[in-house]
C-alpha cells in the first residue's frame, strides 16, 4: 500500500515544476486559442501559396474554342505579350496569312500585346483570351493618316487627313470580334491631354472602326480608353454588337462616345454595359453639306438592354451629325444613371436630313439631371458652306413606360419655327423629380400627344387623350415657348 505522505510529497513536487500562471483556467484557454491561431494561419499561407503555384502551372481556366477551321496563335508570328514589345508586324503578319488562307481565327492569348494600329481582313475572327490586352501606342506618329470620312468634309476636328482607328477595316464582309472578355485598350490619355493643350495636327482616330463593310459581329470584349470615339461602325450592314463593356472616364475624356453607328442599316445593339465621356451611343449619318451629298441614313438599329452612364452627355443620342437621316429606330429597356441627360436628339439648321419613326420604351432613369432633350439648335458646322435653309424634319417619336428617380427636369422638347417637333407621344411615363420649379416639363414648337395619365404634367403644348382614345384636352400653345432651364 502506498505511503500517503510520500503521494502528497509528489504533487508538491509537479506544482513546483508547472508555473503558477498555468494553473489558472482562463490562462490556459488563452494559450491554447493563441496557439490554435498561428497554427490556421500558417495553414492559410501554404494553402495560398500552393494554390499561386498550381496557377502558375495550370493552363488557362478558359480554353480558347475553335470557330474557324483555321486557327492562329498571335504568338506564333513572333509577338511578345511583355507590355513593352511593339507587335505590329506580328498582328499584320498573322492576318495576311488568313487573308492568303481564305480566312481564319487568330487567338490572342493572355498578356499585354502592344501595338499601333493594324487591318482586319473578311471572313476573320478575332478572339480575345482570358487576361489577353491588346494595348494601342500612344505615340501618334505610328498611327497612319487616312483621308477625311466623305460624309464629314474633313477631318472632325482637324481639317485635312485623320488619324486612322486601332483596329481599323475597310469593304470587309464575315468579320467577328469577340473573346473571354479580352481588353482592347486605346491608352487615350495622352491624346485627351494632346487634344486640350492643342497639340495635335489631325483629328484623333477611333478604337475600332470599319468602314463599308456588312455581316460583323462583336462581343464579349471590353473596350477602354478611346483616344476618339470607341466602336464607330461607318456605312456598315447587318451588324450585331452585343454583351462588350466599354469604358472611358467620366470627365476629361473628350469625346469618348460609346458607340456611334454611323450611316449603318440593320444594327443591333444590346445587352452592354457603357459608362463613357461622352455620349454612351450616338446615332448618325453626316456633317451638313457633306452628309446630305453623301446621302446614307442610319436606319432600323435596334438600341436595348443596356447600362449606361454619361456625365458630360446622354445615354442614347441622335445627331447631332444626321444630314443623311435617321429612322426605324427602336431603343428599349435601358438603365441610365448618374447621367447629365438620359435621351438626346441634336441638330440645327444647316443639317437636313430627317429624324423619323423613333420608339423609346421601357427606360429607367436615376439621378439624371434632365430626363428627354430635343434641340434643335445645336450649331456646329464644318466650314461656312453650309446652306442655313437646309433645315432638319423632326416626326414620329414616341416615348412609353419612362419611370426615373432623382430627375431634374423630365422633358425639354426644344423646336423652334424653323424645326418643329411634329408628332411626339408620351405615354405611361412617372419620374419622381428633384427641382420644384413650375415649369420642369418644358416644351416649345411641339405638336404631339399625351395618351393616359403621366407624372409630372405634361406641357400645355400638347394635346391629352385618355387611354380609350377619347381627346379630353386640345392643346392651345403649340407654337409658345415655355422654358426656364437649359439642358
Amino acid at each position: 500500500m502506498a505511503d500517503p505522505f510520500k503521494l502528497q510529497h509528489r504533487k508538491l513536487e509537479y506544482k513546483r515544476l508547472i508555473p503558477s500562471f498555468l494553473l489558472s483556467h482562463r490562462t490556459l484557454l488563452i494559450v491554447l486559442w493563441i496557439v490554435g491561431f498561428i497554427l490556421i494561419v500558417v495553414w492559410q499561407r501554404t494553402a495560398v501559396e500552393r494554390l499561386l503555384i498550381y496557377r502558375g502551372m495550370a493552363s488557362p481556366t478558359r480554353p480558347i474554342p475553335k470557330l474557324r477551321p483555321l486557327v492562329f496563335n498571335l504568338s506564333d508570328f513572333g509577338a511578345v505579350g511583355d507590355g513593352v514589345t511593339i507587335n505590329t508586324k506580328a498582328f499584320e503578319k498573322a492576318i495576311s496569312e488568313i487573308r492568303k488562307q481564305g480566312g481564319g481565327q487568330l487567338n490572342v492569348e493572355p498578356g499585354h500585346w502592344l501595338t499601333a494600329p493594324f487591318n482586319l481582313t473578311s471572313h476573320m475572327t478575332l478572339f480575345l483570351a482570358e487576361n489577353a490586352v491588346i494595348l494601342g501606342i500612344d505615340d501618334e506618329s505610328y498611327w497612319p493618316l487616312l483621308p477625311p470620312l466623305p460624309s464629314y468634309g474633313y477631318g472632325r476636328e482637324r481639317r485635312g487627313p485623320r488619324y486612322g482607328s486601332l483596329i481599323h477595316g475597310q469593304n470587309l464582309k464575315d468579320v467577328v470580334i469577340t473573346g473571354h472578355n479580352g481588353t482592347i485598350n486605346g491608352q487615350g490619355r495622352s491624346w485627351w491631354e494632346k487634344y486640350r493643350k492643342k497639340l495635335l495636327n489631325h483629328t484623333r482616330g477611333p478604337l475600332l472602326q470599319l468602314m463599308w463593310s456588312r455581316d460583323i459581329y462583336i462581343s464579349d470584349v471590353t473596350f477602354r480608353d478611346s483616344p476618339f470615339w470607341t466602336l464607330h461602325p461607318y456605312d456598315c450592314q447587318n451588324v450585331v454588337i452585343r454583351n462588350v463593356t466599354i469604358l472611358a472616364p467620366l470627365t476629361e475624356a473628350p469625346n469618348t462616345d460609346g458607340i456611334d453607328p454611323d450611316s449603318c442599316v440593320d444594327m443591333v445593339i444590346e445587352d452592354s454595359y457603357i459608362s463613357v465621356g461622352d455620349d454612351g451611343v450616338a446615332i448618325k449619318s453626316g456633317w451638313d453639306q457633306y452628309g446630305i451629298a453623301y446621302s446614307r441614313p442610319s436606319s432600323n438599329i435596334t438600341i436595348r438592354n443596356l447600362r449606361v452612364r454619361s456625365m458630360i452627355s446622354a445615354g442614347v443620342s441622335i445627331g447631332s451629325e444626321m444630314s443623311g437621316g435617321v429612322s426605324n429606330i427602336i431603343v428599349e429597356n435601358l438603365l441610365i444613371w448618374n447621367s447629365k441627360r438620359g435621351i438626346r436628339i441634336k441638330t440645327s439648321p444647316g443639317r437636313g436630313g430627317h429624324i423619323r419613326h423613333v420608339i423609346y420604351r421601357n427606360l429607367t432613369l436615376q439621378n439624371v439631371r434632365v430626363g428627354i432633350v430635343i434641340k434643335t439648335d445645336y450649331n456646329e458646322h464644318p466650314d461656312e458652306g453650309y446652306d442655313p435653309n437646309a433645315l432638319p424634319v423632326i416626326e414620329d417619336i414616341s416615348f412609353t413606360g419612362i419611370r426615373g428617380q432623382g430627375v431634374r427636369i423630365p422633358a425639354r422638347i426644344y423646336g423652334s419655327a424653323e424645326i418643329p417637333v411634329q408628332n411626339i407621344t408620351f405615354q405611361d411615363m412617372f419620374v419622381g423629380i428633384t427641382y420644384k420649379k413650375k415649369r420642369i416639363f418644358q416644351c416649345s414648337f411641339v405638336q404631339g400627344r399625351v395618351i393616359g395619365k403621366i407624372f409630372p404634367a405634361p406641357c400645355e403644348n400638347l394635346d391629352w387623350y385618355d387611354d380609350g382614345g377619347k381627346l379630353i384636352r386640345q392643346s392651345t400653345k403649340r407654337n409658345t415657348n415655355d422654358l426656364d432651364y437649359d439642358g
